[in-house]
């Protein structure tokens, strides 16, 4: 199976391979390095995946998907370098999101909780930005 995004596509045994990379503290170091230049869209991505992860009704086989995805953001030399700019945080924008609409995890009480953090973190901001 794949995660398809528009423009983008990765296969779920290519995406596993970035499960090593993750950690709870790897995850929190690039989110507070990468913040402002990743994009408030991308971190929110990050978050639900993140919260989805904790949440009581993820499967094993999700919770394996979400960490490759969230090691494939915390990897900063992936199929487009984070370094590049506009350009580089947009496969791991695809990523994450594809593996969202995919998820049957997330849910509202995901969504809100990835949204109270930004507004911790970000201040006000418009949510129909997240959305599009």
């Amino acid at each position: 199976q794949a995660i398809m995004n528009e423009n983008f596509n990765v296969n779920e045994m290519q995406l596993v391979k970035y499960e090593k990379e993750y950690s709870e503290s790897r995850l929190w170091e690039k989110i507070k390095s990468v913040a402002k230049k990743a994009g408030i869209k991308v971190i929110y991505y990050v978050l639900v995946l993140f919260y989805a992860m904790k949440s009581e009704n993820v499967t094993m086989a999700e919770k394996a998907l979400i960490i490759a995805a969230l090691g494939y953001f915390i990897l900063p030399l992936d199929l487009i370098p984070d370094f590049i700019p506009i350009a580089g945080y947009g496969d791991d924008a695809a990523v994450l999101y594809g593996l969202i609409q995919k998820l049957d995890c997330i849910d509202e009480r995901v969504k809100t909780q990835a949204k109270s953090k930004l507004k911790e973190w970000f201040g006000n901001y418009d949510e129909s930005k997240l959305e599009e």
